[in-house]
């Protein structure tokens, strides 16, 4: 985690680690006063939340004003700048490559007539995501949520044609990566990994495990955990230990868990369970 601060002004740069062979995700969240960008260009794409005030950027000749809510997708290697509207504005930003917006469209890389786009469930999850994965170690969780909210963008924004949402044999694919990942729950495989193995793009993998398990794999995963670790807390195995054999990133992590499934710590759950 890097932040920088003058007065008011506060960045922080974080990264989600999405696993092999992806490079790691640039996640910002910025609060500007009187911070103006210089004109500039990225890289990757630039996803951005206006989540307080707004702000203006100049863009393909263009002033576009970003409001509260609103996301902002700015396309590699185009010149803008940044710069407060009125006050007072924070937004969150991702940095992903084209590849993490291409997997359930047509044609390669997707191109977005408007940069402004008014979608607030996208937004919302979005901003979610963004908020919880700066915090988040877990590769696994960082691949499972990204990439399928950055393909949503791309299917339900860009110009490009969505893929089919059926996939065949959806079951038995979501069965073979339940079974590998129960198999290899202190170091997982990535998906794009577990895809490539089956034949499939990770979109394709997402959407059959999401459909046949209710839920997406990091969900899946972080649950079994869950349950193996009961077992190792019921036996008088210490939280910090359990954590580690059973594949949580730290005991934070695993508490985050069980709150999540058990409504307790694991350290309440053990004294709970013991004689």
């Amino acid at each position: 985690m890097r932040e920088v601060g003058r007065g008011r002004d506060q960045t922080r740069w974080t990264r989600a680690i999405l696993g092999r062979p992806d490079r790691p995700l640039d996640l910002l969240t910025a609060r500007f006063d009187h911070h103006r960008y210089a004109p500039h260009t990225h890289e990757e794409f630039s996803v951005g939340i206006c989540v307080l005030g707004a702000s203006c950027i100049d863009y393909r000749g263009d002033a576009l004003r970003v409001g509260q809510g609103t996301i902002v997708v700015l396309a590699p290697g185009e010149v803008h700048t940044g710069e407060s509207a009125y006050g007072t504005y924070a937004y969150r930003a991702l940095y992903p490559a084209p590849a993490l917006l291409s997997d359930g469209i047509l044609g390669g890389t997707p191109h977005f007539r408007d940069p402004l786009l008014h979608d607030p469930e996208l937004a919302a999850a979005l901003r979610t995501a963004h908020a919880e994965l700066s915090t988040c170690p877990d590769p696994l969780e960082a691949e499972s949520r990204l990439p399928w909210l950055l393909t949503a963008l791309a299917r339900r924004h860009s110009t490009s044609r969505p893929t089919a949402d059926t996939v065949p044999g959806a079951g038995t694919i979501a069965l073979a990566v339940r079974d590998r990942l129960a198999d290899e729950l202190a170091a997982p495989p990535s998906l794009a990994d577990l895809a490539t193995d089956l034949g499939l793009s990770r979109y394709q993998l997402l959407r059959a495990f999401r459909t046949t398990m209710g839920m997406p794999p990091y969900a899946w995963l972080a649950q079994h955990r869950v349950s193996r670790a009961r077992g190792l807390l019921e036996a008088g195995a210490r939280p910090a230990e359990v954590a580690v054999q059973v594949g949580f990133a730290d005991q934070a992590h695993m508490t985050r868990w069980f709150r999540r499934v058990l409504g307790v710590t694991p350290a309440a759950y053990r004294t709970s369970v013991r004689p």
